[in-house]
């Protein structure tokens, strides 16, 4: 019943997913109290919040932060936490990023798999169960509109409405997540001495700090002009000895540009990106070095680098069954003579933010790096064996005829905001995670089979 439900509300599934991707809802700023994350973030809300008058939900928007939509009765509170923020889009795309274009049975556009395709598949869950089954709690799609920087929207639903009993976030993958690691944003800067070869300007197009970076300029002033074609050549031979997408400009007579070109990835899973930064570092630290010139966040980060993000000669390094501690390189800017790059931090869920925080301390000390910290989120852990990790993985299972064990994984959303709530979906287990990437997208099949999953899931945990 509830399967030819949804079937039969296909259409309005796709057609609302890709209206929804087509409002660009990437931080921004407003001068309107009621649009604290800017307008295009209030009209994506805004959207969701009428679609779901429509169908037939009690519906509330909480000062432009956060919002719900809501049916059923009783005391107990079920809950389905998403957001409708999404990262920005960058270049590159084979179509226009907020364009929601469909080929070849897929949904493409920032946020089609993280998060706007998964909660619009929730939503309509929501209504196939409201229209066909008896529920005895009330079942509640919460949405936010900061979950991509610093969660400022779901704090502030904690301080003025009541938490779920129980619930899930559709932000992940399925079958379903049991463990989710600690984050931390890692700020390192240094004033700049100049020498002879000095750093002019860089430039990361604004990379978001939760995203691999593609992308990184660092202009070097050079105080010697007769040396600019030696030193052209000797970044060129680097760049040849990594066999890296970088490109060396001389700009102008005293001027010498690294210009490196990666691929994007979330944060959560550097290997599937190639860090822009960490590229362009590299390149840098064995350029100065070369010429018996220091720069010391260089060196301290060339060391990160070259153990591939695990700090292992930092003796930060650590693994578990929710996997290894991974440091991605994600932003770098020079201003008023002090550099500054910063790194998203994923911490395996046995091993203690502090912990970390102290290692590298210890170490930046050794090099008169300085460091603020961001970002702090403590890891989820819900017992693998508990009724609410069992109920959502034979759901799975026995709706898509496959074998899955619950998983781990470095990403963080909303689950680890309530109590008794683990992400569940949308991702299908061996295909690719598009989310933070070029050209991300949802396919039709698996946003309808997704939809047909989160309605079972909330008829056992409501009935």
């Amino acid at each position: 019943m509830l399967n030819s439900k949804i079937d039969s509300m296909k259409d309005d599934i796709i057609s609302n997913t890709r209206k929804l991707i087509q409002i660009p809802s990437v931080l921004t700023t407003s001068e309107n109290r009621l649009e604290p994350f800017g307008k295009n973030c209030a009209d994506a809300l805004d959207y969701l919040l009428e679609l779901g008058n429509k169908l037939g939900f009690r519906t509330k928007n909480l000062d432009g932060y956060c919002g719900y939509i809501e049916f059923g009765e009783g005391k107990e509170l079920v809950g389905i936490i998403g957001h409708l923020d999404v990262v920005p889009a960058g270049e590159n795309w084979k179509f226009p990023p907020f364009s929601a274009t469909v080929l070849d049975g897929k949904i493409y556009g920032r946020g089609a798999i993280d998060d706007k395709g998964p909660v619009i598949a929730s939503l309509y869950a929501m209504k196939a169960v409201m229209d066909t089954c008896q529920v005895q709690k009330r079942v509640r799609l919460i949405v936010g509109l900061n979950e991509e920087n610093d969660w400022k929207c779901i704090n502030y639903y904690k301080r003025h409405e009541e938490a779920p009993t129980i619930g899930f976030s559709p932000d992940a993958d399925f079958p379903c997540i049991y463990a989710e690691k600690a984050l931390l944003n890692a700020h390192f800067s240094q004033e700049i001495v100049q020498d002879t070869i000095s750093i002019a300007e860089v430039c990361d197009n604004n990379n978001a700090i939760n995203v691999v970076p593609k992308y990184c300029k660092i202009k070097l002033n050079i105080s010697d002009n007769q040396k600019c074609n030696e030193y052209i050549l000797t970044l060129k031979n680097l760049v040849e000895n990594h066999n890296y997408s970088i490109e060396i400009i001389q700009e102008i007579s005293n001027s010498i540009s690294i210009i490196s070109h990666g691929i994007a990835a979330h944060s959560a899973h550097p290997d599937l990106g190639d860090n822009a930064i960490s590229k362009a570092i590299v390149i840098l630290y064995e350029f100065l070095e070369k010429y018996n010139i220091d720069i010391p966040i260089i060196s301290y980060f060339y060391q990160f680098i070259n153990t591939q993000y695990n700090g292992e000669n930092l003796e930060i390094y650590c693994e578990d069954e929710s996997g290894k501690l991974t440091f991605n390189v994600s932003q770098i800017y020079f201003k008023d003579g002090t550099l500054q790059i910063s790194s998203n931090i994923r911490i395996p869920v046995n091993t203690s933010i502090i912990a970390i925080k102290n290692k590298i301390n210890s170490t930046a000390s050794t090099h008169n790096v300085n460091i603020d910290y961001s970002g702090e989120k403590s890891a989820l852990y819900i017992n693998p064996d508990s009724e609410l990790v069992t109920t959502l993985c034979n759901i799975f299972n026995t709706t898509t005829g496959l074998n899955e064990k619950p998983i781990a994984i470095g990403g963080a959303t909303y689950a680890r905001a309530f109590d008794n709530c683990i992400s569940f979906g949308a991702n299908m287990p061996g295909e690719k995670d598009m989310c933070h990437q070029i050209d991300e997208f949802i396919s039709i099949d698996n946003l309808i089979l997704s939809s047909k999953i989160y309605a079972k899931a909330i008829y056992e945990l409501a009935k």
